[in-house]
């Protein structure tokens, strides 16, 4: 085996190839490698429409998506002040813990609440001493979460020095509830008569609208989320893995780029780069749209390969592979055929030479093939025949010197004798 490669080796070197692959290897050149060069630079324009065309899909997302959430927000602001209004035509705002009052005060809270049940789950409307009266949703219980109480804690004392600090609100980090880590938030704005502090109205704020949302938009690989500005999850898709509050700064260079933008500061920005799964590198792509009314980004990233994919790119690729390989096997079976048409012809003339070189002068060969083949099967026939006949002559002729000369012996003998 060895000896059989060596010997190939040697005739690649001293140039001597067969017929055979030398014509099977230019019509591998000539139909499969424009091909696939074409294939590549198809590829290549492709994959960079692909990228340009995922810019734009997650810059519309996320543009579109802190609209929503910045309107979300915002109506759910308008609410507090529609309530905060009602208590002031009601004359409530004076002293919402007033027992005379404080039946008014629940049953504003309670239509509230019943009014919207996918945004409010705890509406509670306190005075200077920190008590008043609450409502929520079925079975919700805001003092028995930690979390929950601390957030309305510091609701209220950032409502109390509203006067000092010139706030309007206070909105509280993302929080998870139980039992299945609801995202969630506490707004709340104070209750102020002539400047002066006399209590807060606060709301336990559902985020699950906002997380349908972010479901709806994370398909075919793409995830889509809200941070805050610390890089905090607010909402992810993925609830299960995230959870609202946790610091994802570490994981995403895009949470990390929202982290070092100024609060004030309103940005759209696609990236591209690098993440690790499952110890492999992954190239990404990925949008982040930032709302400063809120504090808040929406991030929307994707996995090229899965851009690829949806895109079709994947599936033009596998076509065009299955197309080259088609044209590779056509252009070898068409090449062997041309290739045996000529070598076959070749190979007749090679035996007729050997035979001529033992002596079979009658040796001829079948004039087949290309012109230029024919004409060389032709020309060896006629050589052949030429040599056949002056070997004939040559025989002749030496007889005759035979005969002439035994002739002459005998002329020879006879006079001696």
């Amino acid at each position: 085996m060895l000896e059989n490669f060596s010997t190939i080796v040697n005739k690649l070197r001293a140039g001597r190839v067969r017929i055979l692959w030398l014509v099977l290897g230019a019509m591998l050149l000539v139909s499969a490698l424009p091909l696939l060069l074409y294939h590549q630079q198809v590829l290549k324009l492709s994959q960079d429409k692909l990228v340009d065309t995922e810019r734009v899909q997650q810059t519309e997302l996320t543009r579109s998506l802190a609209q929503e959430l910045q309107q979300y927000e915002s109506n759910v602001t308008q609410q507090l002040m529609s309530e905060r209004q009602i208590l002031v035509l009601t004359g409530a705002i004076q002293d919402v813990e007033d027992p005379a009052s404080e039946p008014k005060v629940t049953r504003l809270l309670e239509n509230s609440v019943e009014s919207n049940p996918s945004t409010f789950l705890y509406l509670t409307a306190v005075g200077k001493s920190g008590k008043g009266t609450s409502a929520s949703q079925g079975n919700f219980q805001a003092e028995k979460d930690p979390f929950v109480s601390k957030a309305l804690q510091r609701a209220f004392i950032t409502c109390v020095q509203s006067p000092q600090l010139g706030s309007v609100k206070f909105r509280s980090d993302p929080l998870a509830l139980e039992p299945d880590s609801q995202p969630a938030f506490v707004i709340a704005i104070p209750l102020n008569v002539d400047q002066q502090f006399t209590g807060m109205i606060a709301a336990v704020v559902s985020l699950n609208p906002i997380l349908h949302r972010l479901k709806d938009a994370s398909v075919r690989g793409r995830s889509v989320f809200v941070v805050d500005h610390q890089g905090h999850i607010v909402a992810h898709h993925d609830a299960a893995k995230f959870t609202p509050g946790e610091d994802v700064s570490s994981n995403s260079p895009v949470v990390a780029r929202v982290r070092s933008l100024p609060q004030e500061l309103r940005s759209t920005e696609t990236m591209r780069f690098t993440d690790i799964e499952n110890n492999h590198h992954v190239e990404m792509i990925g949008t982040y749209s930032t709302f400063p009314e809120v504090n808040w980004a929406v991030i929307a990233q994707r996995s090229l390969s899965e851009a690829r994919a949806d895109a079709g790119v994947t599936e033009l690729n596998r076509q065009a592979l299955t197309f080259v390989s088609m044209v590779v096997l056509i252009a070898i079976v068409v090449g062997y055929f041309f290739a045996v048409a000529i070598s076959q012809p070749i190979h007749g003339l090679a035996a007729s030479t050997r035979a001529i070189s033992r002596g079979e002068f009658h040796q001829r060969t079948k004039v087949r093939g290309a012109s230029e083949i024919s004409e060389l099967a032709e020309n060896f026939n006629k050589m052949a025949g030429d040599i056949e006949e002056y070997i004939e002559k040559l025989n002749e002729a030496a007889e005759a010197n035979r005969e002439l000369f035994l002739g002459s012996i005998r002329m020879l003998a006879a006079a001696i004798d």
